[in-house]
């Protein structure tokens, strides 16, 4: 539930980007501006359409590829549920909340039926087309649904927007204060979209349109307004960069120079365009408690400029822009820097005592480096890998007995209709390392660092191409030779700061027991990971969680950031090489915002494996406990 109702915070942040080019064009257009009425209306046009505009962006956001298709199903559902909807009842408003809805349908639907066979004669309306024939169906049955149910909703949410409404001050501070403790999570989206798009409604005396939304009836001079969203441009003005301000006098004296730049660029950017995340994804992991704080001083921060009577808005977020654009219909904006000011000081003042009280980790109070990263990359592909799929797809029952394929740093994931059909010892003879069964309808094939290669091919094999790989001898895996030079302890680097674990307490059995090859494991402290070894690089996944590596003399290393990392879809990780590149000991390979990942992942425990070592060798610990970045003598090959 947690992942779908995040999937719609992130698919709702393309809808939302449309609006600052649509509110600069509304606020130029005004006569205390340019005083041009097609400008307006341009802008106009966009406000006068959200939810539709919604539609569209949320199905975009839900599609598996984002794919065009997607987005034509969202405009049809929307179209097709609202007029079923109001046809029924007249007096529904579905507004953007039913444009979410029905954006939601559309990806569903499409991640669902994008690639479905029709028989030869209805072919052209298969795929892809399918998608939005569906859709409309779907927005019939639904939109009948809703012209009985959508009444009770709707009541609800005017009764939800009056209390807060009716609340005045305390509802102010409820909204804001949950606007910031539900970042992490990023469903803070979720509530603004209603408070933004949906709480209120204004009648314009002119053209006797009803406009919904704090915004927009903001932008469209209702006198009532802005209440809900004055409060933001104290925090994110003025609270957040004097946060930054804090951490900077705390860093410590020889990281000061470099932390300055980040977070003063930071601060900058908040106070210009209102964008927050890059401060406070800085310090919501490393001290929720600081986090609380800060989301209790935005509660504040809006009950304040409520009780004082400042109305204020924004078409994308409580900056600089939006402050000097709105400054001629917001009420009392001089008095909202004012209090702006007041509130720097109270946030420089909090988090400097915090941060010292507290001994916070905060930029430029922990070991870090800053090292180079640099150029280009050369791939190949083999024969190998497509007889490899071609043999694990017959070991696996079959392609129609897996019905998804997908692949991590090292392994196949896979979703198996018939699990009693899946020849593990088969699979093992053509080359995987091991196999893990993790419940339900998913397996798990270990491959090694060339997996991605493997799992392609067993997308693009089809039956006809299978036949030739049934009952045919194993295929052997790339292996290393006989013997590899031994490694002293000098020659291998700890490539992050931490605490070392051997590699049987790797709370993954892959890892643990060795399929991968034998090595070691880190514990992080610090992100920042850099190479063990003068070599080259051989493999950066495009996730971005693993990198292989390969020395002179033919060792192949795996440095796998954390575990089940692949999920994240490369989010929290920054990688400073490519495949090709020469890189030597200590270079930085990448840097892990451990405090953005570290409660989206089982563990945070970075295996160091050396995937091609020979049966003759293994890997011994020389140290253990802590070690830090670029330590020698940790470990040695026997």
């Amino acid at each position: 539930m947690l992942g779908f109702l995040q999937k719609i915070g992130k698919s709702l942040m393309l809808p939302i980007a449309v609006l600052p080019a649509a509110g600069l064009l509304l606020r130029l257009g005004q006569p205390d501006l340019l005083n041009i009425d097609f400008i307006a209306e341009a802008g106009n046009a966009v406000f006068n359409n959200l939810p539709l505009i919604f539609a569209i962006g949320v199905a975009i956001g839900f599609a598996k590829d984002n794919n065009g298709a997607a987005a034509l199903a969202g405009a049809l559902g929307y179209l097709v549920l609202n007029a079923c909807a109001t046809a029924i009842n007249s007096d529904i408003n579905l507004d953007v909340l039913g444009g979410i809805i029905a954006g939601i349908i559309a990806g569903t639907l499409y991640n669902r039926y994008s690639n479905v066979k029709l028989p030869d004669w209805l072919a052209f309306f298969g795929g892809r087309r399918f998608v939005p024939i569906i859709t409309s169906g779907a927005g019939v049955v639904v939109g009948f649904i809703f012209g009985y149910v959508w009444p009770f909703v709707q009541n609800f949410i005017n009764w939800l927007a009056n209390w807060m409404i009716d609340a005045g001050a305390l509802g102010a501070a409820i909204y804001g204060f949950l606007n910031r403790i539900l970042i992490p999570l990023g469903l803070h989206h979720v509530i603004n979209t209603l408070v933004w798009f949906d709480f209120g409604s204004f009648t314009d005396p002119t053209d006797h349109k009803v406009y919904h939304g704090d915004i927009t009836r903001f932008l469209h001079h209702d006198p009532s307004g802005g209440t809900f969203t004055a409060g933001f441009f104290p925090i994110m003005m003025f609270g957040l960069p004097a946060a930054c301000l804090a951490m900077i006098v705390t860093a410590k004296t020889t990281r000061r120079k470099i932390v300055s730049g980040l977070l003063l660029g930071a601060a900058l950017t908040s106070f210009i365009t209102g964008v927050t995340e890059p401060i406070e994804f800085s310090f919501m992991f490393l001290s929720p408690l600081l986090y609380v704080v800060h989301a209790l001083l935005t509660a504040s921060s809006l009950a304040i400029t409520y009780l004082l009577g400042i109305h204020d808005s924004f078409s994308f977020s409580a900056s600089l822009i939006d402050y000097l654009l709105n400054y001629g219909i917001a009420q009392k904006p001089l008095l909202l820097l004012l209090i702006g000011i007041i509130y720097g000081v109270i946030y420089f003042v909090v988090f400097y005592f915090l941060i010292k009280w507290l001994d916070l980790k905060t930029p430029g109070r922990e070991d870090d480096e800053d090292v180079e990263a640099e150029e280009d990359p050369a791939l190949t592909g083999d024969d190998r890998f497509t007889a490899m799929a071609g043999h694990f797809l017959v070991d696996l029952g079959g392609k129609k007995n897996v019905t998804n394929i997908d692949n991590c740093a090292t392994r196949l994931r896979l979703t198996i209709d018939d699990l009693s059909l899946v020849d593990d010892k088969a699979l093992r003879r053509h080359g995987a390392r091991g196999v893990v069964r993790t419940g339900g309808k998913s397996l798990q094939v270990i491959v090694g660092t060339t997996v991605e290669f493997v799992a392609d091919a067993m997308k693009q094999l089809d039956d006809q191409a299978l036949s030739q790989y049934a009952g045919t001898s194993a295929v052997t895996p790339p292996s290393a030779e006989d013997t590899l030079p031994s490694i002293d302890g000098k020659s291998i680097k700890a490539p992050l700061s931490g605490t070392i674990v051997p590699i049987d307490k790797v709370p993954d059995q892959v890892f643990s027991q060795k399929m991968m090859g034998d090595g070691f494991a880190i514990d992080p402290s610090d992100g920042l990971v850099t190479s063990p070894v003068d070599g080259t690089v051989v493999t950066v996944f495009p996730t971005k969680h693993a990198i292989g590596l390969k020395t002179k003399e033919g060792h192949e290393l795996l440095i796998h950031f954390g575990l089940d990392t692949v999920n994240l879809k490369g989010e929290g990780f920054d990688v400073y090489v490519k495949e090709g590149d020469e890189v030597k000991v200590n270079q930085r390979l990448a840097k892990i915002d451990i405090n953005a990942i570290k409660d989206k992942v089982p563990s945070l425990i970075t295996p160091v494996i050396f995937t091609n070592l020979p049966e003759n060798q293994h890997v011994k610990l020389l140290k253990t406990g802590q070690i830090k970045q670029g330590e020698d003598n940790i470990i040695t090959i026997e």
